[in-house]
């Protein structure tokens, strides 16, 4: 009874922190789109001109993409693993080894 108890609460707290996570992705995937249009902006402008400064700021834009790309990935990765475990919490459970 107690072990049911605590896959319980360990499913419960699972739940909460993938809507968090969720939510974090949706998140991140706006601003992501937000940058790398921003970044891709720039790079043509750089490519159109003959300025350093247009050029240090493509490159800059484009690093900020790449991080956010990054960030977006282990978000998602992180996402993977919690539903996994998810699963296989709901798995012992309905094969009884719970009890």
């Amino acid at each position: 009874m107690l072990r049911k108890a605590l896959i319980k609460r360990r499913l419960a707290d699972l739940t909460e922190r993938i809507a968090r996570a969720r939510e974090e992705l949706r998140v991140t995937e706006e601003q992501l789109a937000v940058v790398a249009y921003e970044a891709e902006d720039l790079r043509l402008r750089a490519l159109m001109s003959d300025n350093l400064a247009d050029a240090d700021a493509a490159q800059r834009a484009r690093r900020q993409a790449e991080v956010m790309t990054r960030h977006r990935d282990r978000l998602v990765r992180s996402l993977q693993q919690d539903r996994a475990e998810q699963d296989s919490l709901l798995d012992r459970m309905s094969a009884g080894g719970a009890d």
